[in-house]
C-alpha cells in the first residue's frame, strides 16, 4: 500500500461514479440507495449549491465555457465518455446557461461537475500536481542516453525522439505531454493483460500449473526454464506465450485475436486500439529465439494438452504488435489501478484478485533484469516493452503511460525509468512510503494545507496523550510544534493543560513557545495553572524567564 491510500476510500465515497444504464430488477418495497455522495431528499439544493459556485458574479446564468473550464480544471476532458451526451447538449445550447438548465444537461452524471466544484476528485488539486508532471517531462526530455531496439528492423525505423507521458486516475481524471496521440506497438506491456485474461478464463491454479512466478533473474529471452521445466513467470518472453497459449484456445486464431482488441477496447475505455502488420510480421521473421523457447517448452510438455504451439506462437506476435496512444495506455492502467474498473465507463473488466495476481508480477517481474531495482528504488508495478513503451500502476490512485524508443541495455525506457525515478522522489508514490512517511514528498491525494493540518491536529493529540514516541515521530517528519488548531491551541497548551511534563519537556527543547495564546489570550502557563499542574507551570515559567533573559 502507498501512503496515500489512507484517505482513498474517504475520496471515492465522497465522488460517486457514473451509475451504469442497466438497472437491476428490485422487489416491490425494496427502496431504492442513492448514489454516495448525493442526498436525495436534497437533490434542488444540491444543483443550486453547484450552480452557485459556478456564477462567481451572481448573475444567475454561467457560460458553456465556464462548465468546460471547471471540468478541465480538474482533469475532466470533453472528449470523456461519461459526459459525452453532456458536452453535446452543451455545444448545441445557444447563450448562458441557467440554473434549470445546467440540470438538464447534467442529468445523467450531475456528479462530475459536483466533484469538479467541491474538488472531491482522488487528486483535488489536480492543475498543481499536473504542473509538477509537466516540470519531470521537461527535465526527462533532456534525457538522451540509449538507443533504440535494432532487432526487429521495424522498431530499429522508430524516431528516437519521440517522448510521451499521460495520466490517467481512477476517478477518470486525464492529462497528457508530448507525443501523446502518436501510437506505438505494446511490445511487451501487452503481458499483463495476456496473464490476466488467462487467470479470467481459466483460473490461478490452473494458468500456474503452466506457468511460474517468480522472478527468473535472467533476460527476458533467455532459453532457460525454472525446475519443473515452465516458464518462470508471464511476464518474460516464454510466460506470455504461455499465456498466449491459454487465451481461448478452442477458437480460430482471428476470433482469439478479435477477442483480445475487444478487451483492449474496453480497457481503454471504448477505445479501440491499433494493429501493426509491418511490425508483426518484422518481428515473426526475426523471433528464432522465441521458437526456440516454444519448442524448449513443448519438448518439456509445459504446455496445456492441444495446444497448437505454433498459433500460440503467431496470437503471442499479434499480441506483441498492438497499436496504442499514451492516452490509450494511460487508461489501461488506470484501469488495473482501479482494482479492473475502468475509470471511463465503470465497467468490471478484471475481477480483484485478477488484478492483484497481476501487479504483485508486475512489481517483481515487469521490468526484465531491473525489476529488483526498479522495486527497490521506485517501487510501483510497471511493465516496460522494447517499443520503448512503460505502463505504471499507482494502486488506488492513477496509472501512468510514458513511451520513449531509447532504451537501456536491459531493454527499459531510459527516459521512461528517469521519469518514474523524478516521480517517486518528489511524491509519496513509492509502495512503502507509508513508512518512511518522508516528510518532503507530496501526497497529490491530499490539499498541502490538509497535509499540514492533519499533521498538527495528531501532534495536539499526541501531546495531549504525552506520547512522546509519537510526538518525536511527527517531529522528525516536519511537525511544526508551535502550529496550532482553530481554537489557536498549540501542543503546548494541550500537554501543559494535561500536566504531560515529559512532553512539556520535549516540546519545550524544539523551540515550543510557552507565551503562545489561544483564541481566548490564554497561555500553556495559564492552562497549566488553571488545571493545578505546579510542576509544568514552574517548568514553563522558568523557559520564559531564559527567554526573558536572553532578550
Amino acid at each position: 500500500m502507498t501512503a496515500p491510500q489512507a484517505i482513498r476510500a474517504t475520496n471515492k465515497k465522497n465522488c460517486p461514479p457514473l451509475q451504469s444504464t442497466k438497472r437491476k430488477s428490485r422487489a416491490p418495497n425494496q427502496t431504492v440507495k442513492s448514489a454516495p455522495g448525493v442526498n436525495a431528499a436534497e437533490p434542488k439544493e444540491q444543483i443550486e449549491k453547484v450552480f452557485r459556485a459556478l456564477d462567481r458574479r451572481n448573475a444567475g446564468v454561467v457560460s458553456a465555457q465556464a462548465i468546460i473550464d471547471t471540468l478541465k480544471k480538474n482533469g475532466i476532458l470533453i472528449d470523456d465518455p461519461r459526459i459525452r451526451h453532456s458536452i453535446l447538449k452543451l455545444n448545441s445550447h445557444t447563450g448562458p446557461v441557467t440554473l434549470a438548465q445546467i440540470a438538464d444537461i447534467f442529468d445523467a452524471n450531475f456528479s462530475l461537475i459536483e466533484c469538479a466544484v467541491k474538488d472531491r476528485y482522488i487528486v483535488p488539486q489536480f492543475s498543481a500536481f499536473t504542473g509538477e508532471i509537466n516540470n519531470i517531462f521537461d527535465e526527462c526530455m533532456q534525457v538522451k542516453d540509449g538507443a533504440v531496439a535494432d532487432y526487429i528492423p521495424q522498431l530499429a525505423r522508430i524516431d528516437p525522439e519521440q517522448f510521451a507521458v499521460a495520466i490517467t486516475t481512477t476517478d477518470g481524471q486525464r492529462a497528457a505531454y508530448g507525443d501523446f496521440d502518436t501510437p506505438y506497438c505494446v511490445q511487451s506491456s501487452c503481458k499483463p493483460v495476456n496473464y490476466a485474461m488467462a487467470l479470467e478464463q481459466h483460473g490461478e491454479e490452473f494458468v500456474h500449473g503452466h506457468v511460474g512466478r517468480e522472478p527468473s533473474g535472467r533476460g527476458f529471452n533467455e532459453l532457460a526454464l525454472n525446475p519443473k521445466g515452465l516458464p518462470h513467470n508471464p511476464m518474460i518472453n516464454a510466460g506470455a506465450i504461455m499465456s498466449c497459449s491459454m487465451i481461448d484456445p478452442e477458437m480460430p486464431l482471428a476470433d482469439r485475436f478479435d477477442h483480445v482488441v475487444q478487451i483492449w477496447t474496453k480497457l481503454s475505455g471504448g477505445s479501440p486500439p491499433g494493429f501493426n502488420n509491418s511490425v508483426f510480421l518484422s518481428e515473426k521473421a526475426t523471433a528464432d529465439r522465441n521458437f526456440a523457447l516454444a519448442y524448449f517448452m513443448q519438448e518439456k510438455r509445459a504446455f496445456p494438452k492441444n495446444t497448437n504451439m505454433l498459433e500460440a506462437l503467431d496470437f503471442y506476435f499479434q499480441a506483441c504488435s498492438i497499436e496504442v496512444t499514451a492516452r490509450q495506455m494511460s487508461v489501461v492502467a488506470a484501469t488495473l489501478a482501479n482494482s479492473g474498473v475502468c475509470p471511463m465507463t465503470n465497467e468490471r473488466i478484471f475481477s480483484n484478485d485478477t488484478v492483484k495476481n497481476c501487479l504483485s508480477l508486475m512489481y517483481s517481474c515487469g521490468m526484465y533484469d531491473f525489476s529488483g531495482e526498479f522495486a527497490f528504488t521506485i517501487g510501483l508495478p510497471a511493465k516496460s516493452g522494447v517499443s520503448g513503451a512503460l505502463m505504471v500502476v499507482i494502486p488506488q490512485v492513477m496509472g501512468f503511460a510514458i513511451w520513449s524508443p531509447r532504451l537501456d541495455e536491459l531493454g527499459n525506457s531510459v527516459r521512461g525509468v528517469e521519469f518514474c525515478r523524478k516521480l517517486v522522489e518528489r511524491f509519496s508514490f513509492h509502495n512503502y512510503d507509508n513508512i518512511s512517511n518522508h516528510a518532503t514528498k507530496k501526497d497529490p491525494t491530499k490539499r498541502e494545507a490538509q497535509q499540514r493540518s492533519d499533521q498538527t491536529y495528531q501532534l495536539i493529540n499526541a501531546a495531549s496523550l504525552g506520547d512522546i514516541n509519537e510526538i518525536s515521530r511527527l517531529v522528525a517528519h516536519g511537525a511544526e510544534v508551535n502550529a496550532a488548531d482553530y481554537d489557536g491551541r498549540t501542543p503546548l497548551h494541550l500537554a501543559a493543560a494535561e500536566g504531560r511534563l515529559e512532553a512539556v519537556d520535549y516540546l519545550l527543547l524544539r523551540q515550543a513557545e510557552p507565551t503562545a495564546k489561544d483564541r481566548w489570550g490564554a497561555t500553556p502557563i495559564d492552562d497549566a495553572k488553571r488545571h493545578r499542574h505546579p510542576d509544568v507551570e514552574k517548568r514553563l515559567r522558568a523557559r520564559r524567564a531564559g527567554l526573558c533573559a536572553a532578550t
